[in-house]
């Protein structure tokens, strides 16, 4: 049998999938034919498979380098239920417990093992390591190995170390959803890849509908309310830039949305399974239990661990945390990220607002951000880059890289590019994302599907391009140029200073005040210039290098500001009123659309379809397991359309392997037959 036929009957015995998506394959044959890898897909496109089928097909144990304790239990439980021989050691574990793990492990009896980058210098598992085969060590969230990476964890940078010292190098694998061109080159180099086979498939997410509304501070709370109590059957998260922030705004949830709720009459599935009294009337707002649960870094990790168990295993609905939640949520059913506030990079917001849609299904990802955001992220950048590996030197190149990352963000608010484009062009993607133009993206976005004033800001646009190419000169007393250039050009500081005409010393004593450019733009606010300006590097109109002093030139589109035709608007207020993909009216004012529809059903598939989620849920109390790790809201839809009645149907469903054929198929069989019959 070929590694690829292998490969393809593992996947379907495993998992219930007949073949692999778009970059997995690649992936897995280079593996199995012992080639180090890179991965870069997005969240839910399956990287995980790509390291657990070879594990399966290869001797010995695959060692999986994972960052959060709670990645490493929910996958566990997950491959566990699939009928894969995997477990983990960390901190939760008593000594015994940890040496039982081992001992299976060398055994054979554990195929994937769970362990997190510090584990991997202590001197009992590299014991193990030294004496047990290990044919793959995976790297799962790659970019922390990078400082240029979002969520750079020091302890990944012991891992090179460690394959390094075993006895037999095994084929090692790296897996990222959030890495530029550069932090891949980092990637490469830190982990010590061979020759990797690199796999990029693209970073749009098709099935998330992205929404950006600018919003006075004092309204997004209402905001959040009022679209968590517009979707009771959903599962969500929402991100909020302080600790203080968390806990203030669950607890204006935990008042808000029941009372919502109760005058509208709607009560969710997730409501019943709250109710203090084991009832399931959901009208009694006094009657339910918490919607949402804080979640930050300051906590106990007793209160976190808890607060993240209610919210995989559906008992709470809403998580409202800091970015110390999400990285390693393994939950597959979340429709929808709010983020209260403006993240600090695309590659935060990709990857956090990436939590919704795990399964596939239709999920939404909404921003809402005003001027005070920018300003909070400009001062808490000021104060948060040092890092005991990097030299002086090295913290100002970081601090740096933070200000451009953090212009680009600002750059996403205030796009009127199609988003879901605007994100894969920031990770190097130069093709539209599919159906982008003209303004109907297959996800949907705000941009593509709603109505916003926009400001006209072509001259502007035209002044700044001019200035950056006239301060690469200097000039005699008549303003004119004097030789060819001599300059490298300036900051984006000096260039807003010279085109406001600024008489600051070092301005006038360069002679700066002589550039043709000086003053152009002496009445406009100096806030529009810096955001023009930032628009432009943005949409690659201008390029600003890297280094201790960033000098702003001309990006790969520079040509079109000096064309005829040249027009160029930034947004101006927050969207109108729009209609969603799915074709879900803005019915909500100010909440904005609601969440694009799921394809259509009929009422009786839908009814079944939550018949067959109380089933999920009632199982996975039973086993203790999150509801999503017994099956996915996508196999459960695919159930409902197929209603299968015999174990080769069921085995057509999508996501149903042998091993929950056998665990559940009996139970959610009979459950498609009582409700066929009209039980």
């Amino acid at each position: 049998m070929t590694d690829q036929a292998a490969a393809l009957g593992a996947l379907r015995q495993y998992f219930g999938y007949d073949s692999f998506r778009p970059g997995q394959s690649g992936l897995v044959e280079a593996i199995l034919a012992g080639r180090d890898a890179l991965g870069v897909m997005p969240t839910g496109a399956g990287k995980s498979v790509c390291y657990q089928i070879p594990a399966m097909l290869l001797p010995g144990v695959t060692v999986v380098i994972s960052p959060l304790i709670s990645l490493m239990r929910d996958q566990v439980d997950g491959l566990n239920d699939a009928g894969i021989p995997a477990a983990f050691i960390n901190t939760t574990q008593s000594p015994d417990e940890q040496g039982m793990v081992l001992a299976q492990a060398a055994q054979g009896d554990v195929k994937l093992l769970y362990v997190a980058p510090e584990r991997l210098e202590t001197e009992r598992f590299r014991d193990f390591a030294a004496r047990t085969p290990i044919s793959l060590v995976a790297v799962d969230e790659a970019h922390c190995v990078s400082q240029w990476g979002q969520d750079f964890r020091s302890s990944y940078l012991g891992i090179g170390e460690f394959i390094a010292g075993l006895p037999v190098r095994p084929v090692v694998a790296a897996f990222t959803a959030t890495a530029t061109e550069r932090v891949r080159r980092d990637v490469v180099a830190m982990l010590g890849l061979n020759d990797p086979q690199i796999t990029v498939t693209g970073f749009d997410r098709d099935n998330l509908y992205f929404d950006v509304i600018k919003m006075e501070t004092k309204r997004k709370a209402a905001w959040v309310a009022s679209y968590i109590a517009a979707h009771p059957d959903e599962s969500g998260i929402v991100y909020c830039a302080t600790r203080k922030a968390t806990e203030e705004l669950a607890a204006s949830l935990n008042r808000a949305v029941p009372a919502m709720r109760a005058a509208s009459g709607t009560a969710g599935a997730s409501d019943e399974t709250v109710a203090t009294d084991g009832g399931s009337s959901g009208d009694d707002a006094a009657r339910l239990g918490p919607i949402a649960v804080a979640y930050h870094g300051g906590m106990s990790a007793e209160i976190r661990d808890r607060a993240q168990r209610d919210f995989v295993t559906d008992r709470i609905p809403v998580v409202v945390a800091t970015n110390a939640f999400g990285m390693g949520i393994d939950k597959s059913n979340v429709r929808y990220v709010i983020h209260h506030n403006m993240p600090d990079s695309i590659e935060a917001y990709y990857q956090e607002a990436g939590r919704a849609g795990r399964d596939g299904e239709p999920s939404r990802c909404t921003l809402l951000w005003n001027d005070g955001d920018i300003v909070t992220r400009r001062r808490l950048l000021d104060t948060d880059y040092d890092n005991e590996r990097m030299t002086p030197e090295e913290q100002e190149i970081n601090r740096v890289n933070k200000w451009h990352k953090l212009d680009a963000m600002i750059g996403y608010c205030r796009t009127t590019d199609c988003l879901h484009e605007y994100m894969t062009r920031y990770f190097g993607e130069t093709a539209p994302a599919d159906g982008a133009r003209p303004g109907t993206c297959k996800g949907g976005c705000t941009n593509c599907n709603g109505t916003f004033e926009t400001l006209d800001v072509t001259d502007i646009a035209r002044a700044i391009s001019r200035c950056v190419h006239d301060v690469m000169y200097d000039y005699d007393e008549q303003g004119r140029p004097t030789r060819m250039p001599m300059r490298q050009g300036l900051g984006s500081g000096k260039i807003v200073a010279v085109l406001r005409g600024s008489r600051a010393q070092d301005v006038l004593g360069r002679g700066l005040d002589r550039c043709p450019s000086y003053g152009r733009l002496r009445e406009t606010p100096e806030a529009r210039v810096r955001d023009v300006l930032s628009q432009m590097t943005t949409d690659k109109f201008l390029f600003v290098s890297e280094g201790r002093l960033p000098i702003v030139g001309f990006g790969t589109r520079a040509a079109e500001t000096v064309a005829p035709d040249f027009h160029y608007e930034i947004k101006r207020v927050e969207r109108k009123a729009a209609r969603v993909s799915g074709g879900a009216s803005a019915g909500m004012g100010e909440t904005g659309a609601a969440l694009g529809s799921f394809e259509p059903v009929s009422e009786a598939d839908e009814a079944l379809f939550q018949r067959l989620r109380a089933l999920r849920r009632d199982i996975a109390q039973e086993i203790g397991k999150p509801p999503y790790i017994v099956f996915s809201d996508k196999s459960l839809r695919d159930m409902a359309r197929v209603k299968p009645v015999s174990d080769d149907q069921f085995l057509e469903v999508n996501g149903v392997g042998e091993s929950k054929l056998k665990q559940y198929g009996e139970r959610f069989m009979k459950a498609i037959a009582e409700f066929d019959a009209g039980a």
